[in-house]
């Protein structure tokens, strides 16, 4: 059985078949599985259980996998999410993985395969005993497990992405991190950089972080490469406040 057996996994797909197999299977390997036949359901099952991972048909009655999937995101339910679909396009694949997706699978699959992934994406959500939970940053006190930061003694809530843009800064600290590089690690998928994408997220993220985000002091360009965090990184012992 997988290390992670108290993981809880989500199942939202309306085929009896595929939602029975998988349930079992997952079962099967010690997951605690939660399972809906509908996107209305699913996303109420989610919200209320804030499950390990989702594994989220995309065609699906009452709201599809990819509305489910903003929902997901725009809650701040930071689960790992793997989209079931039985679409070949490149594009839909893209569009998925820029809704937050960490993986998909194509119909038809195996079962096996399924279950790989879900250890997979497991194992690359999963919270580290030594991760810096509360950061001090130049002004800005960050509360990486509440999704907030905190500057001139006002609170501002920090997107997934937001938050996993700060932490990756934070990990390379003094190094220049690359478009593509964000893209790949924030974003979780690998296509030529849009550049206007990193961007623009930049442009949010500094008005949150910088004293003038015009002339920014901790999150500097790095002409035609991408960007560095410069400033001093302290790791608080307590949830930071207003």
């Amino acid at each position: 059985m997988f290390e992670n057996q108290k993981a809880k996994v989500l199942v939202v797909e309306d085929s009896p078949t595929i939602l029975m197999g998988l349930r079992d299977a997952l079962e099967f390997e010690g997951y605690d599985v939660l399972t809906a036949n509908n996107g209305v359901d699913g996303l109420q099952l989610a919200l209320n259980n804030d499950p390990d991972v989702v594994v989220l048909d995309i065609m699906m009655p009452k709201m599809d996998g990819y509305d489910v999937l903003r929902k997901l995101r725009e809650n701040r339910i930071r689960g790992g999410v793997i989209l079931l679909t039985a679409k070949k396009e490149e594009v839909d694949k893209v569009k998925g993985l820029k809704l937050g997706a960490d993986d998909y699978v194509t119909k038809p699959f195996s079962v096996i395969e399924l279950v790989a992934r879900v250890q997979a994406v497991l194992r690359r959500t999963e919270k580290k005993p030594d991760e810096l939970r509360w950061v001090q940053l130049g002004d800005v006190r960050i509360d990486f497990e509440s999704l907030a930061c905190f500057k001139a003694g006002k609170k501002h809530d920090l997107t997934l992405r937001e938050a996993k843009m700060l932490r990756l800064f934070i990990d390379r600290a003094g190094q220049v991190v690359s478009r593509k590089e964000l893209l790949d690690k924030v974003w979780g998928y690998d296509i030529p950089p849009e550049t206007r994408t990193v961007d623009n997220h930049m442009v949010k993220l500094r008005k949150l972080v910088e004293d003038n985000p015009s002339k920014p002091k901790l999150i500097k360009s790095v002409r035609r490469v991408g960007y560095k965090l410069e400033g001093e990184i302290i790791a608080l012992t307590e949830a930071p406040t207003e």
